[in-house]
């Protein structure tokens, strides 16, 4: 079983910005997948939106207790909309989605039983989902597929798929990783750069119905390749001591 225990609690980040239209069907989806058997809220942190999402959420709270909206008064960026949601958070495990819809939350039931299998490794930090079959352009799944294996061969972080928004991780495990722009998209290197272990669950990829898309090729892959550099210097410099079991911890 994992280090940091699962027990039934968990906080869903999901960073917005100009998602209007997507935030009232993500949440009413959020809701019906996790009601039953998790104790959960829903962190919303709105990254500086300049259309009507804050005021959907707003109206969204009273129909939703568990609701929680934090606002950014500027953008900075999705990697930082997560790390002020995983900071706020009240529970030990996380699920991140992107809000735009295409991620469903029907999977992260998936996800969960996967996490509190015995038969997982002791020290599983990260479930990464796997859109095995994406509803996006040629262009984005040809860069996509191109981007995936250019990190996988250089980080050796045996992930088939970084990219994808939605994924459930220990909380402690995230605050203690190194913090910087776009780090959403190294997660699984970085943990296991920590001494951590990841596992891809393939995961539904649904269209966008709905709003604009944040990112094109061209803004996902000049940025990426600065950062696949930086994350490839963080892994030569970690040095991961093994305690001796007599230590006074």
């Amino acid at each position: 079983m994992p280090k940091h225990a699962y027990h039934g609690r968990l906080s869903v980040v999901v960073p917005v910005k100009n998602e209007q239209d997507n935030v009232e069907p993500l949440v009413r989806e959020i809701a019906a997948a996790l009601s039953g058997n998790t104790t959960f809220e829903i962190l919303y942190i709105n990254d500086g939106s300049a259309d009507a999402t804050q005021a959907r959420l707003d109206a969204l709270k009273a129909e939703f207790p568990m609701l929680r909206v934090i606002r950014h008064r500027t953008s900075c960026g999705q990697s930082r909309a997560v790390t002020t949601g995983v900071n706020a958070a009240r529970y030990e495990w996380i699920a991140t989605l992107d809000g735009d819809g295409q991620n469903d939350p029907a999977d992260i039931p998936a996800l969960l039983a996967r996490l509190a299998d015995p038969a997982q490794p002791s020290n599983l930090e990260l479930l990464a989902g796997w859109r095995a079959r994406r509803n996006d352009t040629f262009l984005r799944r040809l860069s996509s597929k191109v981007a995936n294996g250019v990190r996988s061969r250089m980080l050796k972080d045996n992930t088939p798929d970084t990219g994808c928004g939605l994924k459930v991780f220990a909380r402690e495990t995230f605050l203690q990783l190194p913090n910087f722009d776009h780090m959403h998209r190294f997660l699984p290197a970085l943990v296991m750069r920590d001494g951590g272990a990841v596992v891809s669950v393939p995961v539904h990829h649904r269209a966008r119905e709905r709003g604009t898309s944040k990112y094109g090729v061209h803004n996902r892959l000049w940025v990426g390749i600065v950062d696949l550099f930086g994350v490839a210097w963080l892994q030569r410099r970690v040095r991961l001591p093994v305690i001796e079991p007599d230590s006074d911890l």
